[in-house]
């Protein structure tokens, strides 16, 4: 855990790779993480895990599939959403995004349950900060 504040901008100006999420900090046994979205991500589904999702900067379309139907979510500036365990679902961010996300550490962001993971999708479990 870090004893000084972390100004969530100065980290975002620190890396452009889209999709590839930097560990802010830690509390408990979740990592606090910002990541650069742009354009759309891949279906997935963190079985074991919901996903908290706050929208730093532009905007950001979540959709979701349960029973074969699909439905979004639209998250503006400042709004919040949690992805339930076991839902699939594509973050899309058409103009591109900022966001926080709250996981427990560990949590890879392709989920359990994926499409192929195309090259542009950083398959990770988060980056530590220099």
């Amino acid at each position: 855990m870090m004893s000084e504040s972390i100004e969530l901008q100065n980290v975002l100006d620190t890396f452009e790779d889209l999709w590839s999420p930097r560990i802010v900090t830690q509390f408990n046994d979740y990592d606090v993480r910002v990541a650069k979205f742009g354009g759309e991500y891949i279906w997935h589904a963190h079985e074991d895990t919901d996903e908290f999702f706050l929208v730093v900067d532009g905007t950001l379309t979540i959709w979701l599939r349960e029973n074969d139907e699909e439905r979004s979510v639209t998250l503006p500036k400042g709004a919040v959403f949690v992805v339930p365990k076991g839902m699939e679902h594509k973050p899309v961010a058409s103009d591109g995004a900022s966001i926080l996300m709250i996981e427990p550490t560990g949590t890879l962001t392709v989920g359990d349950r994926h499409e192929d993971v195309p090259d542009y999708i950083d398959a990770t479990t988060g980056h530590r900060l220099a």
